[in-house]
């Protein structure tokens, strides 16, 4: 690169480009000005957010569908505030991000100065990194450093602090390359160890998660598993690896996990992780695969295992790349008694994710198409519908049940969430995979509680031409909540209750095409017409009012 001066906050700009960024998530703010000045006449797009909750949700979600972070920049104090919520969920969602945050000037701080606060005590426990920019001539290899902490061993968040004055200091031109991450890989001693253990095994089991893979290593994977007749499961929320088509998926193991693989976990006599752990959700909260005689063999670049529990026999240092590029390295042939023991977790599975009966388009209700809109209803009239490479994205709550039983996933990031169970996500991460995938279709499923926490994102989706289909249910309560209160304290609901705005009218008035819908025979006509206005160019949101007593599948 050009070695000719320029401002600390431009050459940021420069960086960010080397390192292939796409686009930025921002809500701008007076302490970052000349980073928006050299985003200026770059070619990286600027999303401008309307909350920086909702921005840095977006660039939590680009980090899951890219291999390069997603990049949000928010101002300091209230806006690195705001943000910190998405700071959390790529944290314990293993997702790569970068956070800019604007600072007050070296001169004023520590003087309480206005909206002055201490990045590294807000963010010091929850990112793996928390660099500030306190020499303008560092500032290409700030930005090297935090794209490469972002990426290294288990990924996760950084924060980058930008003081107000440094960043228009004037320096060198010249940009830092790009750090590359170790991908560790498969060890003569690793694929002895996986070769035995396979060779042993009579119920194998492989588990995939994280979000450090490429379409490339888990097609690669799907085709190795179909030629030995093994079955995988996957994380919470972590589909996509093994497309969901395949023989050899046998569905998600967390919350709203079908028993059937449950048991397969506990039963298996060698189980395989790629890419995650067995942690918390996964194990039901430290239920399952407790056994600390099990055979489970580890395969994941974070030497800590974070988050693990139960036995570990062994760990394959690799990200799940460099252990899928190892596979032919295991002499593992099919084995005859692997396939009674897959094709049983299959079976289970299909059963599990079969539709709901589409042929009355009542949902199930009294058959007049009287009864109230039906989440069932849904699922059967909008699958069906949907290009096989669509994306589904959703944040916390009861309605998610729906997505994670229902929606297939037969390509990797077609499937976004949050795995520390954040809400507010489903509106911004449907924006960005709009813009990240601007030739797929995107569908969101949020509850009413939910979809008010980011509902403004609309406006931003109309604004950059994004086009998902949200799907909001609305039952009138934090209905998650509501299911807790009635198991442990029984007819004693308190705090729950919602009295909800039109929901249509909100997105009619940000240029979406807005919908509500009461009874269940008006599901399948406005799910078309939804359809239809997203093909168009506009993104859409049907209001459901359904019945608040179905709280799940």
């Amino acid at each position: 690169m050009s070695a000719t001066t320029a401002s600390a906050g431009h050459v940021i700009v420069r960086s960010l480009a080397l390192h292939g960024v796409p686009r930025v998530f921002c809500v701008p703010g007076e302490s970052y000005l000349d980073v928006l000045d050299g985003l200026h006449d770059s070619a990286i797009q600027t999303v401008i957010c309307r909350h920086e909750g909702g921005a840095a949700y977006m660039a939590e979600a680009e980090g899951k569908m890219s291999e390069v972070p997603g990049v949000a920049m928010v101002t300091r104090g209230p806006g690195a505030a705001n943000a910190f919520v998405a700071i959390h969920t790529a944290w314990q969602d293993a997702t790569a991000m970068v956070l800019f945050v604007g600072l007050v000037p070296l001169a004023d701080r520590d003087r309480e100065s206005f909206q002055e606060f201490d990045i590294n005590a807000w963010f010091g426990t929850t990112a793996k990194r928390v660099l500030v920019l306190d020499e303008a001539d560092r500032a290409s290899e700030v930005v090297a450093e935090a794209f490469f902490a972002a990426r290294s061993g288990r990924p996760g968040p950084v924060v980058v602090g930008l003081p107000e004055d440094v960043i228009t200091h004037e320096v060198s031109g010249a940009v830092h390359p790009v750090l590359v991450a170790a991908a560790g890989g498969v060890s003569r001693a690793d694929a002895s160890v996986l070769t035995a253990a396979l060779a042993r095994a009579e119920r194998p089991l492989l588990i995939t998660g994280g979000n450090d893979w490429t379409q490339e290593s888990a097609t690669t994977l799907t085709r190795w598993l179909e030629g030995r007749d093994l079955p995988a499961a996957t994380d919470w929320r972590a589909n996509g690896v093994v497309s969901s088509d395949s023989p050899c998926y046998v569905g998600a193991l967390g919350y709203g996990r079908a028993d059937e693989l449950a048991a397969m976990l506990d039963e298996a006599d060698l189980v395989v992780t790629v890419g995650t752990v067995l942690g918390d959700v996964l194990t039901d909260g430290y239920t399952l695969r407790q056994d600390l005689d099990a055979s489970n063999i580890l395969v994941n670049i974070d030497t800590s295992l974070r988050g693990r529990s139960g036995a570990v026999t062994h760990q394959v240092v690799a990200n799940p790349a460099a252990f899928v590029a190892g596979l032919d390295e295991l002499d593992v042939p099919a084995r005859p008694h692997w396939r009674a023991w897959r094709e049983r977790g299959r079976l289970a599975q299909e059963r599990y994710a079969a539709l709901p009966d589409a042929a009355s388009g009542d949902g199930g209700g009294d058959g007049d198409g009287g009864s109230p809109a039906a989440m069932d209803t849904v699922m059967a009239h909008l699958v069906p519908a949907l290009p096989s490479d669509a994306v589904v994205t959703f944040g916390a709550g009861n309605h998610a049940l729906w997505a994670q039983r229902y929606f297939p996933t037969r390509a990797y990031g077609s499937l976004l969430s949050t795995r520390n169970g954040s809400m507010g996500y489903s509106v911004p991460s449907a924006v960005a995979a709009s813009l990240h995938h601007r030739d797929r279709v995107v569908v969101s499923i949020a509850g009413d509680g939910e979809f008010m926490m980011n509902a403004n994102e609309l406006a931003t989706a109309t604004q950059y031409g994004a086009t998902p289909l949200i799907v909001v249910m609305d039952n009138g309560q934090f209905g998650t909540i509501r299911a807790h209160q009635e198991a442990h304290y029984p007819g004693r609901v308190s705090g729950t209750r919602l009295e909800n705005p039109d929901f249509a009218a909100i997105a009619l008035g940000c240029g979406a095409h807005g919908e509500r819908v009461t009874r269940d025979r008006d599901v399948p006509a406005a799910l078309e017409r939804a359809l239809g206005a997203i093909a168009a160019g506009r993104p859409a949101v049907l209001h459901l009012v359904v019945d608040p007593v179905v709280l799940q599948p």
